[in-house]
C-alpha cells in the first residue's frame, strides 16, 4: 500500500507509550519512515493539549490530533484548536450528585488549557503529578461557566465501578460517559467519542479518501478501532477491544507501531 493514502491514528497511553510512558526506538524509526514515505500520523488520546505536548513534540507530529477523548481536534504545530465541543449545562447537576454520593471522589474540569479541581483526592494528585500539571482548586460555583470540554472522574480502581453504575442509572441524559483507564471515568458532551473525533479530523483535513488505521487498548478506543479501515489492538488490550480489531500486534512494551506499519505496507 502507498503510504501517501494512509492515515494512522493511535491512542497514546497503553498503546504507543510503554508502561514507563516512553516510546520504543523501533516505533520512532518506523513512524519516521512511514511519514517520510508520505504517510499521515496522528494521536487520538484522552489527554488534553498540555498533557500530550511532550509526546507530540518527541515524535514531531505534524498532523492535527484528536484530544480530550474526541471532544477536540488540536493542531500542535500551529498551537491552536481547530474544533472542540462544550459540556452541556446539565453537567453541573451531575457533578453535584457525584460529590454528594461519593464524598471522596476526585473531579477535574478541563478547559482548552486550564484544569479546575472541584473535589480533590489522592487519585487526582497522582494524576496531576504524573503529568506534571498544575490546577486551580475551587468549588464548582467558582469554575468558569463556558469553555468546559470534559470532566474527569479520578477514583481508585477498586471503587470506580460504583461510580459507573450510579451514572448509568442517574446521569445519562445529555452526556456520554467513557471509562478511559482503570481509575479514570470521563463525562463528555453527548455524541462525543474518539470515533467521533476521528471523523471530525478526517472532515477537517479533507481525508475522506484516505485509508484509516486506528490502534488502541481500552474501552474508549473500541468504536474508533471498529470503524477504521484497519482496526488494531495491542496485545495488552481489553478482550472487548481485541474482538473489535482486524489485527492484534505486540503489547505496548514491545514496539507495536512498527508491527502495525509493516502490516499496512504489506496490504
Amino acid at each position: 500500500m502507498n503510504f501517501k493514502d494512509v492515515l494512522i491514528v493511535t491512542d497514546l497511553d497503553g498503546t504507543l507509550l510503554d508502561d514507563k510512558k516512553n516510546i520504543a526506538p523501533e516505533d520512532i524509526a518506523a513512524i519516521n519512515e512511514f511519514r517520510n514515505e508520505g504517510g499521515y500520523f496522528a494521536a487520538a488520546t484522552g489527554r488534553g493539549a498540555v498533557m500530550s505536548r511532550r509526546i507530540i513534540d518527541e515524535l514531531d507530529i505534524r498532523t492535527p490530533c484528536v484530544i480530550f477523548n474526541g471532544a477536540a481536534v488540536y493542531d500542535f504545530k500551529a498551537d491552536k484548536f481547530l474544533w472542540h465541543s462544550d459540556m452541556p449545562d446539565i453537567a453541573d447537576e451531575y457533578i453535584r450528585m457525584l460529590e454528594k454520593e461519593f464524598p471522596d471522589i476526585g473531579i477535574e474540569i478541563l478547559y482548552e488549557k486550564d484544569i479546575y479541581v472541584t473535589h480533590n483526592n489522592q487519585t487526582v494528585q497522582e494524576h496531576l503529578a504524573l503529568e506534571q500539571l498544575s490546577a486551580s482548586y475551587c468549588s464548582l460555583g467558582e469554575v468558569p461557566g463556558s469553555g468546559r470540554i470534559k470532566v474527569l472522574i479520578a477514583y481508585p480502581e477498586e471503587k470506580i465501578q460504583a461510580v459507573i453504575d450510579f451514572t448509568q442509572e442517574h446521569c445519562k441524559e445529555g452526556v456520554n460517559w467513557v471509562h478511559s483507564s482503570p481509575m479514570y471515568y470521563e463525562m463528555l458532551p453527548e455524541g462525543i467519542s474518539k470515533a467521533a473525533g476521528v471523523k471530525k479530523l478526517i472532515e477537517l483535513l479533507g481525508f475522506q479518501d484516505k485509508f484509516v488505521a486506528a490502534a488502541g487498548d481500552y474501552g474508549n478506543d473500541r468504536a474508533m478501532i471498529a470503524e477504521a479501515d484497519l482496526g488494531v489492538a495491542v496485545a495488552n488490550a481489553l478482550d472487548s477491544v481485541k474482538e473489535a480489531a482486524d489485527l492484534i500486534v505486540s503489547d505496548n512494551n514491545h514496539a507495536p507501531m512498527s508491527q502495525m506499519i509493516e502490516h499496512i505496507r504489506s496490504l
